[in-house]
């Protein structure tokens, strides 16, 4: 791991302006998303939300970016440096990227340690790279964040951006990871190869709450269910159970709960966290809308917690620990609680995070999620299109034998 100096962002070359349908379009970076106001991000980020509706994708949004830089949770030390992408036609702001010069890839969820090592032994420097994406964050959402109306110019301006951010500091690559399909088939028509791989969500079928769920799957899967919540919820007595919070119901105690829970999974899974603690009380005061905590009590004590993040359409699962085991209680907590909030919440698909072919089996089937990548060696590049295009036939043929698994009945 390259850990970069926080100096080197300052020596990063500006683009010159570019020209895009006879409008002279400038691309800038900003290494602190506090250069830029709230509002001209969001208009990008959730133009949604300036008209009344829900938020679509809440990681993307300025309120959970900052909570990252402003934790300490990227920024010195970390790996992670921020220099995201403005695009600007005179002074106004059509274009926006979460963007990132890297030294090393962890919290990316798209594995690409192979490609660093073949880049290093073609004779090259892998890192530093720069990657737009959401740190720690492997949930699929727009990378290029345009102004309604601008969506082609900006779409097209962030992708010169990136490029010429690359190539005017000698990196070696630029990723564009958890993007749109959307997204991946027009810009990988230009510059990028586009990469699939495999995450497995859950899809409301119709259903009105979790007993027609149920109703859906071969009577085997139904009863595993069932036995797996009854086991799950057979240690709590009295008013013991597993509970909601969201909005205004977060407390800081909630937060110091699940805040050991976190430590734990991060102690035992990464070696050391990578959010801190700073980061979830600044979502708590500036986000608490799209929050939504699951706690284990036992004895008025948490005993486990899974947090999730709710969007327009979308329950996104994100964190889970414990500090007591108890069988079952993890798919409880993750799976059958997000299923049965999405139920009752209209909320159309859960997405429970990254790998975890042990999710078919609970109602979360496989689906392809997206990146983009380019890089700057163009013998690399025909090495790594030349992989891509074999790895994508494993992948469609995995993803047809994990179907054949699915436990849905089959019509």
């Amino acid at each position: 791991m390259i850990i970069l100096p926080s100096k080197g962002l300052n020596q990063f070359r500006n683009y010159k302006e570019i020209k895009l349908d006879k409008k002279n379009v400038k691309v800038e970076f900003i290494n602190d998303i506090n250069l830029i106001e709230k509002k001209q991000w969001d208009l990008c980020a959730c133009p949604e939300a300036f008209a009344g509706e829900k938020i679509i994708d809440p990681f993307t949004t300025y309120n959970f970016i900052s909570a990252l830089e402003n934790s300490g949770s990227v920024g010195k030390g970390t790996g992670w440096h921020s220099c995201h992408l403005v695009v600007k036609i005179e002074k106004e702001i059509i274009a926006v990227m979460p963007l990132y010069l890297k030294g090393h890839s962890q919290g990316e969820y798209i594995f690409d340690h192979n490609w660093a090592q073949a880049y290093n032994n073609f004779g090259g420097n892998y890192y530093p790279k720069i990657q737009s994406a959401v740190p720690f964050t492997p949930a699929t959402g727009r990378r290029f964040l345009t102004k309604k109306g601008f969506e082609k110019q900006g779409r097209d301006a962030l992708e010169r951006g990136i490029i010429n951010l690359a190539l005017n500091n000698k990196l070696s690559s630029a990723h564009i990871t958890f993007c749109t399909s959307f997204e991946a088939k027009k810009v990988s028509d230009n510059n990028f190869l586009s990469r699939k791989t495999l995450q497995y969500h859950w899809e409301n079928k119709g259903f009105s709450n979790f007993e027609d769920f149920l109703n859906s799957l071969s009577s085997r899967k139904r009863k595993t269910i069932k036995k797996e919540r009854k086991i799950a919820t057979s240690l709590f007595k009295d008013n013991d159970g597993i509970f909601s919070f969201t909005g205004s119901q977060l407390r800081d105690k909630h937060w110091d709960s699940f805040w050991k829970f976190y430590q734990d999974t991060g102690n035992r899974k990464w070696g050391i966290p990578y959010l801190t603690r700073d980061f979830f009380q600044i979502i708590n005061e500036c986000m608490p809308e799209n929050i939504l905590l699951f706690l284990a009590i036992e004895n008025n004590t948490p005993i486990a917690g899974a947090l999730n993040f709710i969007g327009a359409d979308t329950l996104y699962g994100r964190y889970w620990g414990c500090s007591k085991y108890h069988s079952c209680l993890h798919y409880e907590l993750c799976y059958y609680q997000a299923i049965d909030y999405a139920l009752k919440n209209r909320i159309k698909k859960v997405e429970a995070g990254a790998q975890g072919e042990h999710k078919i089996s609970r109602g979360y089937l496989p689906s392809f999620v997206y990146s983009l990548h380019w890089f700057s060696n163009k013998s690399f590049t025909s090495a790594i299109s030349e992989y891509l295009d074999k790895e994508e036939k494993v992948i469609d043929q995995e993803y047809d034998i994990l179907m054949k698994t699915s436990p849905y009945k089959q019509l």
